[in-house]
């Protein structure tokens, strides 16, 4: 059964073990890792000695009988060193700890990347780009944001918590540690109760922020088609109406912002009131000296500071966990096609491939091939041919192995290709598809992309086989010409050429040829045939055709029809069989000598 892909629901909850899948990269530095962390401790224990130097200051200058030149000097170059050593200890492990950060960001993306490559091409066909791309994104980000928030916020907030508390019940009552746990409390669980409400909203905005991406990528990919139709107020307000649930979505996502802030801002004030009162009447009564207050106004503060960043830090690590986990889902994804555990690679001695009774559907319900068996000798072309949806590109696509057949084999040369490598496999096999894609990079690098190692002058051979050196002699740039995105800046004569030419380059023992010049007018296809039958005279080839009369020279001519083999033979026996060939070569004859007639008939006519 073919997979589909689920999107995740709006619904949907962090799992917090997704924290341990990044364990693996955090100890790929576990020096730095371990360095950042001393560095985090140092900070947070002059963080927290500086109210107490503060205090002893503020004790000597209130002390009557003091003079201003008997300040301790000491006091005040600790106070500053210790202000310094707080922030640079902070930063001190930032640095350290920014290569692990960029490392895993790194790992993590290159992870993925590869394991994409590794899904079958059902998985591609059903993806949405546009959506995928910024799962990826937002996964890669999140791993970052984890490891920095989780390590360097939350863990040093509860070891300040905890070295305060401990100071606050030393040097205080137990009625100032309680104000402090209690405030604390009440934050932390207002803060997580506000955040999990407003969470739908910051989701939403995500959801709704990846699907208009999808949508203009989508677009802007189907360029063409929107100019053919005219269809770029359609497209554009189809979008808008996208960026319009986006804008309500953010909106919501900044108001509730605003009540998680004035909230939390509300319990700052209280607690540091309520502790302030507390330490102003000890104050008066002589119970504590006027240091303490400043003290204990210092720590309030000192403490809300990094609390102040909870309500943004609690929603960002849970957004950044199911981001993460959206990612990590991808890495789940079990390709449907995998090498067996005893696979070997691929021996080509010859080049024989065969079908033997091969059954396939993409859908249970829907059958493409059923019993396919036939067979391509050493060097010899067969060529298939049927009407749209008879499962003839389906054969190229079994055999190159983007999928598995369901019943029967397909071996080469003997050895059944569900048991030798992918890898071995696809570099013994050259393909020209009907519809060539390129990268948005030069003309070079499309055609040096059948084999990246291969000098310029195998390349330029290549170019010159596929008649291709002509074309690029007339451009100003040459081979380092853009295609632009997916080809759209060369015809698409020219970009079957230019696959036809890294075909050439990769050579390869078995050719497929799906309709490979299908996009080419009648001279160039008669130009790349010629180039292609005398490449294909010593190799293995399998051509699906449409058109008939470029397969005249095949060695074996099978006609497929609803999934089956109905005739096969070559092409003058065919034709004097009188069956299902003869008459799609008589359409085909037909139609062409309807397209000639008419052709002359418009050179013909008088100009205006």
């Amino acid at each position: 059964m073919r997979r589909s892909i689920v999107t995740d629901s709006s619904e949907q909850r962090p799992n917090w073990r997704v924290i341990t899948g990044l364990w693996p990269y955090l100890m790929e530095f576990p020096g730095r890792v371990f360095f950042a962390l001393a560095c985090l401790v140092l900070a947070k224990l002059a963080n927290v000695a500086v109210p107490v130097v503060l205090k002893f200051i503020v004790d000597d200058l209130d002390d009557q009988t003091s003079q201003v030149v008997a300040v301790p000097l000491a006091l005040l170059a600790a106070y500053g060193l210790l202000r310094f050593g707080a922030t640079a200890f902070g930063e001190l492990r930032d640095a350290v700890f920014a290569r692990v950060a960029e490392r895993a960001m790194r790992r993590v993306a290159l992870q993925v990347f590869r394991h994409l490559h590794r899904l079958e091409l059902n998985f591609h066909l059903s993806r949405r780009t546009g959506g995928l791309a910024r799962d990826i994104e937002r996964g890669t980000t999140g791993s970052s944001f984890l490891l920095r928030f989780m390590l360097f916020n939350i863990l040093p907030t509860l070891l300040e918590i905890a070295l305060v508390a401990t100071v606050l019940l030393a040097q205080f009552s137990w009625r100032y540690l309680a104000v402090v746990l209690l405030s604390i409390a009440l934050y932390v669980l207002f803060s997580i109760v506000v955040t999990e409400w407003r969470t739908r909203f910051v989701r939403e905005s995500n959801e709704l922020d990846s699907r208009s991406n999808t949508r203009a990528v989508d677009s802007l990919l189907n360029y063409e088609t929107v100019k053919y139709f005219g269809n770029e107020d359609f497209e554009a307000e189809r979008y808008d109406q996208d960026l319009a649930q986006w804008e309500q979505a953010r909106l919501k996502n900044r108001l509730s912002l605003a009540a998680l802030n004035a909230g939390q801002a509300f319990i700052i004030a209280a607690a540091v009131t309520a502790m302030m009162v507390m330490a102003s009447y000890q104050v008066a009564a002589r119970e504590l000296t006027l240091g303490d207050l400043v003290m204990v106004n210092a720590y309030m503060i000192q403490l809300f500071i990094p609390l102040n960043f909870l309500g943004f830090v609690y929603r960002e690590i849970r957004q950044a966990l199911i981001n993460i986990e959206r990612m990590f889902n991808l890495l789940h994804e079990k390709p449907a096609v995998v090498d067996a555990p005893d696979a070997k690679p691929l021996q080509v001695t010859g080049g024989t491939v065969r079908f033997e009774n091969v059954h396939f559907a993409y859908r249970p319900d829907r059958p493409i091939l059923k019993d396919v068996s036939f067979t391509i000798p050493a060097g010899h072309k067969v060529a298939v041919v049927g009407s749209s949806g008879a499962g003839k590109s389906t054969l190229a696509r079994l055999l190159f192995r983007f999928y598995d057949v369901d019943a029967g084999r397909i071996t080469i040369d003997g050895q059944d290709i569900r048991t030798v490598t992918q890898d071995s496999l696809r570099k013994a096999i050259g393909v020209v598809p009907q519809d060539t894609v390129l990268f948005n990079d030069t003309i070079y690098y499309n055609i040096a992309y059948g084999r990246p190692d291969a000098t310029r002058e195998e390349v330029e051979r290549a170019t010159r086989l596929a008649h291709l050196d002509g074309f690029i002699a007339q451009l100003p740039e040459g081979f380092e010409t853009r295609v632009g995105e997916r080809g759209l800046k060369v015809s698409g004569g020219e970009k079957q050429r230019i696959a036809i030419a890294r075909m050439l380059l990769k050579d390869p023992p078995i050719l497929i040829f799906d309709e490979a010049t299908s996009s080419l007018d009648s001279e160039s296809e008669r130009a790349i045939l010629a180039a292609l039958n005398e490449v294909a005279a010593r190799r293995t080839t399998l051509v699906i055709a449409h058109r008939l009369s470029t397969i005249m020279d095949a060695d074996n001519i099978i006609v497929l029809e609803h999934g089956r083999i109905v005739e096969q033979g070559r092409h003058g026996e065919l034709i004097a069989a009188g069956g299902v060939y003869a008459r799609l070569w008589e359409h085909q004859q037909q139609a062409e000598g309807e397209a000639v007639a008419a052709a002359d008939g418009d050179r013909s006519l008088p100009s205006t």
